[in-house]
Formats: structure tokens, sequence, C-alpha cells
């Protein structure tokens, strides 16, 4: 690519969801530079888990059976969170299938979560992102500046390797740059919430044999309560490449090789060689930006919202992130998309960055160390009594860490200016259950077909629009002609009786290409795209009013 060249979007940072955003809009034509300072991704290893939601993503993409196929245990590994007094102690309890990995086919989606490094995911989707034209990489490039004007932003980005500096017009710039965004600095949004909830390391080691020198059940994650240092630890890759976690370290305490070392032996009380291969201080803060957008400037991922990573919500968040904006910038930059629609993106976004933040939050308040009781180790009856106790503490206070369905998949855009909204969406219930609706701003409920197949691989890249026997033809006529005259990209999916049932009530259901529902009603009404691609908030016969528009 051209440097000085015109693009559609830069993006800076190719982390999950720089890498998202590039692939969402690299699969539907659009120009975008993406931007990383270091010399490659996937450099240091820090989530591990990728939830239904990211690899239904990665399934609309055409990939999420290459990250399956770079499971390192393979697909079927037990998804099971193990809490022991050590690694070579006690076990206290059990919580099966974590982020609903298990692979068992299950009627609310269509992928199930996988346990696996971060750094492998970003490495699948890199390699994606080399197989779509329109998109380019620039390692070893920093962020310098950049100005902004009616038509579009000048970048000003500079060479690592020999300071260099060029300038690359575009349309729009993201900032995917971190929890040190320079883009968010750009903009002059602020980071508020509450700093320095914990002080933690992520140590990643290899331990040849540890896996059979411990005496429980295989398990992605062991949570250690004891007294010396309460922690978590788990198999991460192949190799015999473990990680752990220390959730509590006295003020002052320094990780070196040695120190690592010592502390993972006392851990988990097994005497073999551990080679520390990496160590990554991070604090544990809930942030938000005031702002995620000024004008042709947008924030995604951890440069507007950080907090802490229990529950696994953070970089599959990021992820979603890029997803969103991906197909709105599309959207605009193709001219389908009217100006309303990216005026969306922070409303729906900071909802539910708002409500996993609170969800991460509530589950951080309770770690290994609120666990410990002193007699936790004794052998005899006395022990196996107060371990029984404990276990069963802890399974009734960590079953919302593990099974983060509601969370993951019940988030609303309830309040989205795209969105032909019905009221106030029902108070939120038990965030481990997902219970499904084509309410709008809800998720399209999922479905299996009676052909076998996902019902969402019907809906395509655009506008989907699914329908029930009761719809009228001429609706359906109305529709497919009114998404042509807009030049506005719409699938019309049909379902049978016995597929509809109660998930899709009404005849008529409008779903985003996030797969989103935009709108849903009885007989069509030509405004339900102008307001779904963002052209106009009218309302819709048959449909109430939103809430704002009420008032």
């Amino acid at each position: 690519m051209d440097m000085g060249g015109e693009v559609g979007v830069v993006i800076i940072g190719a982390g999950p969801s720089g890498l998202a955003l590039a692939i969402e809009l690299g699969s539907r034509g659009v120009s975008c530079l993406l931007v990383e300072r270091n010399e490659r991704v996937g450099y240091a290893p820090r989530a591990k888990t990728t939830n239904v939601r990211t690899r239904t993503h990665l399934r609309r993409w055409g990939i999420a059976g290459k990250l399956a196929a770079a499971a390192p245990f393979g697909i079927d590994y037990p998804a099971t969170v193990s809490f022991v007094t050590r690694l070579g102690g006690y076990g206290l309890t059990r919580i099966e299938n974590h982020s609903n990995i298990n692979s068992t086919r299950n009627e609310l989606y269509p992928e199930h979560g996988q346990w696996i490094a971060q750094y492998t995911l970003e490495q699948v989707m890199r390699e994606h992102v080399d197989t779509l034209p329109s998109v380019s990489i620039r390692f070893n490039a920093e962020f310098v500046s950049a100005t902004q004007d009616a038509e579009g932003v000048a970048v000003t980005l500079r060479d690592a390797r020999d300071g260099t500096e060029q300038v690359v017009r575009c349309g729009y710039l993201v900032g995917a740059d971190g929890a040190r965004s320079a883009v968010r600095d750009l903009i002059g949004a602020v980071l508020k919430g509450e700093y320095g909830l914990s002080r933690n390391y992520n140590i990643v080691f290899r331990a040849p044999g540890l896996a059979q020198a411990h005496p429980h059940d295989p398990s992605v994650m062991y949570w250690q309560v004891n007294p010396v240092s309460p922690s978590l630890i788990g198999p991460m890759d192949k190799d015999d490449v473990w990680f752990f976690m220390p959730t509590r370290l006295p003020d002052g305490f320094k990780i070196t090789p040695e120190s690592a070392s010592d502390l993972i032996r006392e851990a988990t009380g097994i005497d073999l060689p551990y080679e520390i291969m990496s160590s990554d201080e991070w604090v544990a803060s809930s942030f938000i930006a005031d702002s995620y957008r000024d004008r042709r400037v947008f924030l995604i991922g951890d440069a507007c919202h950080l907090h802490p990573p229990f529950g696994g919500f953070g970089m599959n968040m990021g992820v979603a992130d890029g997803a969103d904006l991906g197909w709105k910038l599309a959207a605009t930059l193709q001219g389908w998309g009217g100006p309303k629609l990216l005026d969306s993106y922070e409303v729906e976004r900071r909802a539910i960055h708002e409500e996993v933040i609170a969800e991460a939050a509530a589950n951080h308040s309770v770690l290994s160390n609120d666990f410990w009781t002193e007699a936790l180790e004794e052998p005899g009856e006395e022990g196996d009594r107060l371990r029984r106790e404990v276990g069963e503490r802890i399974y009734a206070a960590k079953q919302r860490e593990f099974h983060t369905l509601g969370t993951v998949l019940g988030g609303c855009y309830a309040a989205s200016p795209v969105i032909a909204g019905e009221g106030p969406p029902p108070a939120k219930g038990d965030t481990r259950v997902y219970t499904p609706s084509s309410r709008p701003g809800c998720l399209a409920p999922h479905l299996w077909r009676t052909d076998g197949g996902s019902l969402y691989d019907a809906f395509g890249p655009g506008f989907a629009l699914v329908t029930t026997p009761d719809a009228d033809a001429r609706d359906i006529r109305r529709a497919v002609e009114n998404a042509a005259e807009r030049g506005e990209p719409l699938a019309v999916v049909a379902l049978a009786a016995a597929e509809a049932t109660d998930r899709y009530p009404l005849p008529l259901t409008l779903v985003r290409p996030d797969q989103y529902v935009a709108w849903r009603g009885r007989r069509w009404s030509g405004d339900a795209l102008a307001l779904a691609s963002g052209w106009s908030e009218p309302a819709l016969p048959g449909v109430p009013q939103r809430a704002e528009q009420l008032a």
C-alpha cells in the first residue's frame, strides 16, 4: 500500500479489538491500514477464554474452525475450574463447563467457547487479515499525531526502526491502542473509575511433569486457596507451558525468575524445576472513558474501557467493539449507512461496557484469599468436614464468574438511536442464564434449523429479514424493493412454523449485520431500514416508540 495514499480507516493497535475491526472492514471490501508498534502480534500472553460470542464472530468470518484446530489440548479438553488448597494438596470443589467451553451442540449459540491463549487467537486473526486484499498491516510503526477536518483525518506515523515519519490520509481513525491509548489522549477523552483494585502478576512458566505430579482431574484452571500464595494456576499451551497468577502479594514484593519459581513451588506444594518464561505485572482497575469519539476518531477495546479479568470479558468485549463499529463504518463509507449510524456506536457499546464492568468488579471482590480458613489443610475427618463447607461456599459464590451466558449474550441495545425500541427492557435477572428474545435491541435468537444448519449462517453480511409463515408475501416483496431502492444489502430468511415457535413470535423481524434485532412487526414499514441504517428516527407503525420519544 502507498502509505501516502488515502484509505478508508486507519486502526492503531493490532490486538484482538484492532484485528476484529480490520477483519470486519476487510470482509466488506473497505480499505484499511492496521498499525502496530511491535514487530508482530501475539507478543504477550494475556486472556485465555474466547467466549461463545467471539467465536460466533469468528464463524461469520470463516475462521472459527481454524481456532478450534489450534487448541493445544484438543477441543474436548475438560472445561473445568477446580478449587484446591494447593495443586499438590486437597480438592475443595469443581465448576464444570466454564464459559460454555464444552463442545456439545447448544440451541442458544452456534459456537461453543474455547480455552486458548490470546496470542494464538491473535495469530489466527492476523493470518486471516493477510488474506483480505483491502487490509494492510504495518508493524514497527508508532502513532504520532492526527488532525481532522470535515473530509477526513491526516494521521502521522513514525517508523520505530529508523524514525522516519509519513502522513496517511483516511476517512476515519480508530484507537485500538490499549490502556495507555495515545489516540484517547488525542481526542481528550479521560478514563474515569477506580484504580488499583489489586496488584497482580501473570507469570508464564514451563514445568515438564507438572500435569502428572498433582492428584486432581484435568482442568483449565486451578484456584489455590492457601495462606502462602492464594492464586490461579493452569495449563496454557503445549510443551508443558503453564500460567500462574498470584491474587495477593505483599507490598513491595518483586518478581524475579528466582522468586517466581520459589512462589510457585510454595503455592503448589510441588517441587519441580520451574522455568520462568515471562512475567507481566498489572493492576486491576475499573475504568470507562468519558467519551469514545471525536467526530472522525473513535476508541475501541481497552482504549475506552478497563476492568478486572475475572469472568473473561475484557478481550471478548474488545472484539465485539470492533465488530459493532466495523459494519457501521463500512456502511457509512459505502454510502448505505446514514449519519445517525455512527452516533449509535458509543450509545450501544457504553451500556454493555457498564454492565460488564460491574459484573467483573463483583467477581473480583471474591478471590482465593477470601476462602482461606485455619485447618483447611489439616488431614483427617475434621479437615474433610471443613473442606466440604468451604467448597460449598466457593461453589455458591463463584458460579456466576464461570457461568456467564446471561452477561455474554443477554446485553440489549434498548436506548440506541437506530433501534425501534419497545420501551425499557426487562430487568436483568440471573447473569448465569440467557433467555433469548427477538425484542429490538437484543441479540437475534439462535436456532438450529430443520436441515441442521445454523440460522445465523443464513443472515449473510448485510441486514436479514426473518419471516414466519404468517408473514404477508406483499410485505416481504416491499421490503426487498425498499432495500434495493436504498442500496442496502438484505437477505430474506424464511422460518418454518416449527422453527419460529416462541423465539420469533412476530411475522417480520429485521436483523442487523451484527446479528442484533433492529425492528419487528406484523406489517412491513419502509421506515424500518431507514431507522436501522441510521437515516432517520421515525415512529414505526404498529411498534411502540422509544422511551425518549414518548417522554
